[in-house]
């Protein structure tokens, strides 16, 4: 990969031809609510994180500017920062990502993170629209009905996983827990995965994102590597993912996610 860009870190473009950020400059004044007061406070950590979070990260990123701001968002909603995520929203809406895609991205999040997780950043999602003029609700994305959504989430199962790993999953669950493959089949796979407005690979990049922030989910991980690549997200775009969110998430879950990406990409 070409890492012959243009840099300024107080007003960060980048050009080659895997990437191009045309104004990401945003994220240092709004991605997080006390960064001003950290500026001037501490300005010492106020440089170092900038130039690395902002500058030295995206010299080694592929990622489109949409699914930066994709990865980023569902990080912080696996990490619990609502403040920030409110941050980047009124940023980004509308400039880098669509109200359809954050109400996607939002949907992906609950069989992920779980609702606990997950419901304070509805009422981020909504303010924010408020703020903008948005109108709610949505229109509704689903393409799947009670008696559909579970063959229709099989489908989806064993297009990313394979038919023969699904089989397997399901013969091997004791018979006192054959209803969870019920449940991933029509909740997780079936209500969600079969929605439009974000395509399978947005989908599978920020589930992985999801299960990667979280940590301690590393056999979930190790799947959804499996499904990242079924759908055509190639090992760089996973790598330039954790780059993107190394500064938020930390060393110890970024080399982990590393670690199962080498290993499921021998």
């Amino acid at each position: 990969m070409s890492h012959e860009k243009s840099l300024d870190v107080e007003n960060i473009v980048f050009v080659d031809k895997l990437f191009y950020i045309k104004n990401i400059s945003y994220l240092i004044n709004y991605f997080f609510s006390n960064f001003g007061i950290i500026k001037k406070n501490d300005p010492e950590f106020h440089e170092i994180f900038k130039n690395f979070a902002f500058g030295e990260v995206f010299e080694y990123a592929s990622l489109s500017e949409k699914d930066s701001i994709l990865v980023i968002l569902a990080s912080l909603i696996a990490a619990q920062s609502p403040k920030s995520f409110k941050k980047i929203l009124l940023s980004a809406l509308d400039k880098d990502i669509s109200p359809e895609e954050v109400k996607e991205l939002l949907y992906q999040a609950v069989p992920y993170v779980g609702f606990a997780r997950a419901h304070n950043f509805f009422g981020v999602v909504i303010k924010v629209f408020d703020k903008k003029g948005i109108e709610s609700p949505l229109k509704n994305r689903s393409n799947t009905n009670p008696s559909t959504r579970h063959e229709k989430g099989r489908e989806i199962q064993e297009s990313y996983f394979g038919r023969q790993n699904i089989e397997i999953m399901r013969n091997q669950t004791p018979d006192d827990q054959k209803h969870f493959n019920t449940f991933l089949e029509g909740f997780c796979f079936g209500d969600f995965y079969t929605r439009d407005g974000l395509d399978d690979k947005q989908r599978e990049l920020i589930t992985f994102t999801f299960i990667a922030t979280l940590g301690g989910c590393e056999n979930q991980l190790r799947g959804h590597v499996q499904g990242n690549l079924a759908v055509g997200n190639e090992k760089e775009k996973l790598i330039s993912a954790i780059a993107v969110i190394l500064p938020y998430i930390g060393f110890p879950r970024a080399l982990n996610a590393l670690a199962i990406i080498n290993e499921i990409c021998q």
